[in-house]
C-alpha cells in the first residue's frame, strides 16, 4: 500500500505538469509536424510559443515561388527580435511536388531558405492539419499558395495576407512589427 502512494505522487505531478503544458500551448500550436529535410518531428509548442511567427502555405511551382527570397530577407531581418517564420507545401492546388526531396531542392538550394519548413501538408477544408483549422478559425483558409498569417507572441493571428501581398508590403512588415511587440 505504501508503495502505491509512492508511485501516484509522481504519476500525478506528471499529468499535473502536462495538463499545465497543454493550458500554456496556444490551441494554433498545438501539435508536431514533419521537417522537409528528414524524419525529425517540429513540436510547434516547443519550437515556436511565446514568440511572433509568419506562417505561410507554400508550393514549388507556383508563379508566387519567388516570394521564398522575400519571405527569406524578412526571416534573417527580423529574427533576432524573436521572429520565426514556418512554411508549410500543400498541394491544394496542385502545385506542390510529391516528392518531398524536389521540394527541398526548390526551397533551399534555389532559394536559400532557412527558416523552418515541413513535408506537404492538408491546408484548406475537413483534411486541413490542425495548425492550419485554427488560422482559418481565427482568420480564414488560404485562398491560394503563399497566403501569409502573421501571429503574435500568444498564439493569435493579428493579420493575414494574401498571395498578392508581397513580402516586403508595408502593412504585411506593419503586423509583423506588432507581433513582435505582443507579449507573451
Amino acid at each position: 500500500m505504501i508503495h502505491a502512494r509512492w508511485l501516484a505522487i509522481p504519476l500525478l505531478s506528471l499529468a499535473a505538469a502536462a495538463s499545465s503544458w497543454a493550458a500554456e500551448c496556444p490551441a494554433l500550436l498545438q501539435g508536431t509536424l514533419p521537417e522537409l529535410s528528414g524524419k525529425q518531428q517540429i513540436d510547434l509548442c516547443e519550437r515556436f510559443a511565446g514568440k511572433p511567427l509568419v506562417v505561410v502555405n507554400t508550393a514549388s511551382y507556383c508563379g508566387f515561388a519567388p516570394q521564398f527570397e522575400g519571405l527569406e530577407a524578412l526571416y534573417k531581418q527580423y529574427h533576432g527580435q524573436g521572429l520565426e517564420m514556418l512554411g508549410v507545401p500543400s498541394n491544394d492546388f496542385k502545385q506542390e511536388d510529391s516528392d518531398s526531396e524536389k521540394t527541398a531542392k526548390v526551397c533551399y538550394a534555389n532559394y536559400g531558405v532557412t527558416f523552418s519548413m515541413t513535408k506537404a501538408q492538408h491546408v484548406r477544408g475537413n483534411d486541413a492539419v490542425p495548425l492550419f483549422s485554427e488560422l482559418a478559425r481565427q482568420s480564414s483558409a488560404p485562398k491560394w499558395n503563399f497566403y501569409k498569417y502573421v501571429v503574435d507572441r500568444q498564439g493569435k493571428v493579428v493579420a493575414s495576407f494574401s498571395s498578392l501581398t508581397k513580402p516586403d508590403d508595408a502593412e504585411f512588415k506593419a503586423a509583423i512589427d506588432k507581433a513582435i511587440a505582443s507579449q507573451p
